[in-house]
């Protein structure tokens, strides 16, 4: 069985906040993220919409477009964001069923 690996990013609810992070189990990351299980930026911004992913077979690859995303401009995020999911709704019970 191949692993697979996502980036994905969060925002808050008012769409002021993003989060980018990379993980091998997407649903179970975005419930700690939901439940504030871990201390930290999302916990204390209250970023827990799950608003894009991307998955990968190869962790190098992810983590490295993990990285290059983490580096872009806000608007270029809100871009890739909009392609994806253009109404920026909260995608973690989509990825639940």
């Amino acid at each position: 069985m191949e692993r697979a690996y996502y980036v994905y990013m969060l925002a808050n609810k008012p769409l002021t906040v993003l989060y980018t992070g990379v993980t091998n189990d997407l649903i179970r990351r975005v419930y700690e993220h939901k439940q504030k299980l871990k201390k930290g930026f999302t916990q204390k911004y209250n970023v827990d919409a799950l608003v894009y992913y991307e998955m990968f077979d190869d962790v190098g690859y992810a983590i490295e477009r993990e990285k290059q995303i983490k580096g872009w401009t806000r608007q270029k995020k809100n871009d890739l964001i909009k392609q994806f999911n253009p109404s920026w709704k909260d995608l973690y019970h989509t990825i639940c069923s």
